[in-house]
């Protein structure tokens, strides 16, 4: 689940990171009262005014402003609501700001006086341990550092039994070029922002740019911040921060019937039960000239229901030419399926596309027999080329 530039950093502060005031404002006169605010206790003379959504890249968009009176504070924010905001991470339309976070200015006395670095935790999936990312040239992308300077990206792999160590914190705020009191900051800062990853139970949290101000204090000044599914039930606090309106509606629908759905951009709807199977479909689309329109799995205790909502899932997507059911039968029960398909065709009307049908597995030759005598226009297969044939020839 990802989280708001505003709450994940309302978790990092909660484990002792160091993060700007900032409050959040849903008008331009709340933007001014929340400067104001900010300004009786910070003192700070300038604010960030930064649009809240769900993407990277806001300030090339044009969301994130640099205020340096209230006026202009009011001026930025009255533009900045409100606005289809495009980043490289958006759909070309954009994503509708809603709200804008007012922050303290961290960079003082001026830009020039302070540093920037980069800073990610994030599981390294090759040796299956959580690792600390970082370089010293924070505020870019860190694609692109890794492709014009790959000698300034740095990683500390960490031993899940021990944990971030004293010295692996010492060695990051080394090659960051620190030294004296900013030194012992960023050794904090490292070690916090560590407990708050494993303490949320993160699947990332990425800090871009991590602040070395003029008196050395550091800070996060960003945070993107995603939280692993599977833990929110520990967290109804965190849990209790997601943002409907920032997630694709139709996945926010299969979410609600325990359907793991993805949305792509391809003509042939996916209906699976299982994540390798689901991915060995996709593959088999491809092949067979097809371009898949989404992943659904259905899950290992699919029902006829589930099946059903599966269906108007997918047909929601006009541009899905095809469905391809591809179950195999271990817990689920392929007649159990069948029914589903069935009912689908009997509750939703009239259904435009072909369908592609193959079960193996338990029950799989009554769930075969149920389409059959079903008299809908399904078509079956039992081998997996079978399947990939059919639907080359609905596509052709």
């Amino acid at each position: 689940m990802n989280l708001h530039e505003y709450q994940g950093k309302s978790i990092l502060q909660g484990y002792g990171v160091s993060v700007p005031l900032g409050i959040i404002a849903t008008s331009p006169d709340n933007a001014v009262e929340a400067a104001k605010s900010i300004q009786k206790q910070t003192g700070s003379d300038k604010w960030a005014v930064k649009a809240q959504i769900h993407a990277g890249g806001r300030g090339k968009g044009g969301g994130v402003k640099i205020a340096k009176t209230l006026e202009e504070v009011r001026e930025y924010a009255d533009q900045i609501i409100g606005m289809m905001l495009v980043t490289p991470q958006t759909k070309k339309e954009g994503k509708l700001v809603k709200q804008v976070l007012v922050e303290q200015n961290i960079y003082y006395p001026g830009p020039e006086e302070v540093e920037e670095y980069y800073m990610s935790i994030l599981l390294n999936r090759d040796k299956g341990q959580n690792m600390v990312m970082y370089s010293p040239r924070g505020g870019m992308n860190i694609e692109q550092v890794a492709e014009e300077t790959p000698d300034e990206i740095f990683t500390e792999i960490i031993d899940p039994k021990v944990g971030l160590t004293g010295f692996q914190a010492r060695r990051i705020a080394f090659n960051f070029g620190l030294s004296g009191t900013s030194f012992k900051e960023m050794v904090k800062f490292v070690a916090a922002l560590y407990k708050a990853y494993v303490g949320s139970d993160a699947s990332l949290f990425e800090i871009n740019p991590v602040i070395k101000a003029a008196d050395g204090r550091i800070y996060a000044a960003d945070a993107k911040v995603s939280i692993d599914n599977n833990a929110l039930y520990r967290h109804k606090e965190i849990h209790a921060m997601r943002d409907l309106s920032e997630e694709d509606p139709t996945e926010v629908e299969a979410s609600r019937f325990d359907l793991n759905f993805v949305k792509l951009d391809g003509n042939v709807g996916c209906m699976v039960n299982g994540a390798g199977l689901a991915m060995a479909t996709m593959d088999m689309i491809k092949m067979s000239g097809g371009e898949p329109a989404n992943f659904l799995d259905v899950g290992g205790t699919a029902d006829a229901k589930r099946v059903e909502e599966a269906f108007r899932i997918i047909l929601k997507d006009d541009s899905v030419k095809a469905i391809l059911v591809n179950i195999f039968g271990g817990i689920v029960r392929c007649d159990k399926v069948a029914q589903g398909i069935v009912d689908a065709y009997h509750n939703i009307g009239e259904i435009n596309v072909p369908i592609i049908v193959r079960l193996q597995g338990t029950n799989a030759e009554e769930g075969k027999e149920l389409i059959d005598k079903s008299g809908l226009k399904v078509h079956s297969a039992i081998l997996l080329q079978e399947a990939a044939e059919l639907v080359n020839e609905v596509l052709s």
